[in-house]
């Protein structure tokens, strides 16, 4: 078997060598570049094709320093095949804190995206062409929205075996089977016969530190498991596998007081928030209508009524036991803040 070869806009990325590398995009009115930078690392022994990107929504954070803490790791060392690092996929957001794209238009509602198309479409057709179609498999990084925190969880196909494999394999408690979106970047690499993954984890302009952890761990579980990385001793974590999952909004506008947590378990019945008025007076309850874990939640204490509050997974297994392998995954990752983290 040989190493294929590599080409990242137009430069040959030779085996048993780390390249970084910004893709041209296209000019903004104040006359500066708008780049994608890039870190490709190729082992001499030949393998897998793997991206790993962050920051799509451009207020997504923790994706940008889980793939920092990963790739600058001392310990971190390829074997075989090649590792594209893509941090900040969304510069223009990363910049300005932002979700969207200077044309106000939403990144991953922009795939495949063309080369003369608005800036989104653009970076978009830029990411597909260099970086994505070139691939075997990618996991791209998320979080929640502002507000929003989610529990660590990934997102893929489970239709496809293969997928549905690597899911589990990532080694969070919670895997949600997620239909493709049109003009997502799952979308147009199922296309392309990439098979990705989505982490969920934390919320928007924040760094949480077991989603993080998390994060970092469940990249090294993909890499060992192509032989990309060193095999580990470790125990694997088992996950379960959600069916569906609900929204719960809110049932009136007011100051909310929560009764659930991430992570936790709920039932039938059970009150999700309080929402009542500034003098005190409880006058709506949001209940859950079905047993489950939540793995999405809002948190600011004020709503709107309608406003999507609880995110609830619903899964064919007791949900005492994910709640078990959630704090599992927590006494493994989080021992001490100020620990490290071992690849």
């Amino acid at each position: 078997m040989k190493h294929e070869p590599l080409f990242i806009d137009g430069n040959e990325i030779l085996p048993g060598t780390t390249v970084k590398l910004d893709l041209p995009v296209a000019k903004l009115y104040t006359d500066a570049d708008v780049t994608i930078p890039v870190q490709i690392f190729r082992a001499k022994r030949p393998g897998p094709t793997v991206f790993i990107s962050a920051a799509i929504h451009g207020d997504e954070l923790n994706g940008i320093e889980i793939i920092r803490r990963f790739i600058s790791n001392p310990k971190f060392k390829l074997l075989r095949g090649t590792l594209i690092a893509v941090p900040m996929v969304n510069v223009y957001g990363v910049v300005n804190q932002s979700r969207y794209m200077p044309d106000r238009r939403d990144l991953n509602r922009s795939f495949p995206g063309s080369a003369k198309g608005s800036l989104a479409s653009r970076v978009a057709n830029k990411f597909m062409t260099e970086i994505v179609q070139k691939c075997d498999y990618g996991i791209d990084l998320h979080t929640g929205a502002i507000h929003r925190s989610n529990l660590p969880q990934i997102r893929a196909n489970l239709k496809d075996p293969e997928t549905n494999e690597l899911a589990q394999m990532f080694g969070v408690p919670v895997v949600l089977n997620s239909e493709l979106l049109e003009g997502s970047l799952r979308e147009a690499a199922a296309d392309s016969d990439t098979k990705i993954l989505l982490y969920e984890a934390g919320e928007a302009l924040r760094f949480d530190e077991f989603s993080i952890r998390a994060g970092v761990k469940g990249l090294s579980n993909i890499l060992r498991h192509f032989g990309m990385l060193r095999r580990s001793h470790q125990k694997k974590l088992t996950c379960a596998v959600a069916n569906s999952s609900k929204w719960y909004r809110a049932s009136a506008s007011g100051i909310v007081n929560n009764k659930k947590s991430l992570g936790d378990k709920v039932e039938k019945g059970d009150v999700l928030a309080e929402i009542g008025s500034p003098y005190g007076e409880v006058f709506s309850n949001v209940i859950a209508d079905k047993n489950g874990i939540v793995i999405g939640m809002q948190n600011i204490p004020l709503v709107q009524e309608g406003e999507a509050m609880f995110h609830i997974a619903f899964f064919s297994e007791e949900d005492d036991e994910i709640v078990e392998q959630i704090e599992t995954v927590q006494e493994q990752l989080l021992p001490e803040l100020s620990g490290g983290i071992e690849q």
